[in-house]
């Protein structure tokens, strides 16, 4: 499919074709992840992955906005989501100026929010000024320090209620797309049964009516720590690091460059 994703394409692949979700943060790796995925999410994991902190916590507005227009740059096919970063969302107004802001200055299709019933208010508040909002359930990473660490989420009867709750919640609010993050699989399936507009999973089974991985985790660049839910489809880290070592090695030996790399 060449033409460009939209809301609708995204809505009419639910119980019909699996929804490919990747992170994207700079225009180069947008091109090469466009054609081949639905979705690019500008995700503040490049707080962690691109900027080298400990969590999401401390992106600015701004700085996501400036990756976003990298990726809306080298993306024309996909659809584009982007993050609300921590603390930009406090309120209905501070929620619509901020988002208000990424949607003057990029080219995004729509942001996501994390959180369930308490961010309902916030999510119709958008949709009703003409902002394109995907929830973001279950384990939610800008809570993490406020929870004390990361944990799988759903393993009881009453989260495994809440977190259904919070997906009917926030539709009904208006969201076009949820995300569910590191939940059991079952109460996954549960939520993608439970409501109309699609799901997308990170840690969270097969049933979800989409995936989502960090890019650099998929492609094995990250070997300090690696979640049970990602596959590393190619040990990125090891054939960067064997190039840059040939590559220093020919600089060192003035073996590189010879004739063919020479004017």
């Amino acid at each position: 499919m060449n033409k460009k994703i939209t809301l609708k394409t995204l809505q009419s692949m639910k119980g019909h074709e699996k929804i490919v979700m990747v992170t994207a943060y700079d225009a180069l790796f947008a091109s090469l992840f466009d054609e081949n995925v639905d979705v690019i999410l500008i995700g503040d994991s490049l707080n962690m992955t691109f900027g080298g902190q400990e969590d999401t916590l401390s992106i600015t507005m701004d700085e996501m906005i400036y990756h976003a227009k990298a990726v809306c740059n080298g993306a024309k096919k996909s659809f584009l989501l982007l993050d609300m970063p921590f603390g930009t969302c406090g309120d209905k107004k501070q929620a619509l100026k901020n988002a208000t802001k990424a949607y003057k200055e990029t080219k995004i299709d729509a942001v996501k929010i994390e959180g369930g019933k308490e961010k309902a208010d916030i999510i119709k508040y958008l949709t009703d000024n003409e902002i394109a909002v995907c929830g973001h359930i279950g384990l939610k990473p800008q809570s993490a320090r406020g929870e004390g660490g990361y944990s799988v989420k759903g393993k009881s009867e009453d989260e495994k209620k809440s977190i259904i709750e919070d997906a009917l919640a926030i539709e009904a609010a208006g969201a076009v797309m949820i995300v569910i993050e590191g939940v059991k699989p079952d109460v996954a399936s549960a939520v993608s049964s439970a409501v109309k507009i699609p799901t997308v999973g990170i840690g969270a089974g097969v049933d979800c009516d989409g995936q989502v991985l960090v890019w650099s985790d998929m492609l094995g660049l990250n070997d300090n720590f690696v979640p049970k839910f990602v596959k590393r489809y190619i040990d990125g880290s090891t054939i960067v690091k064997d190039a840059i070592k040939q590559y220093s090695n020919e600089v060192k030996k003035a073996s590189f460059p010879n004739e063919q790399f020479t004017y």
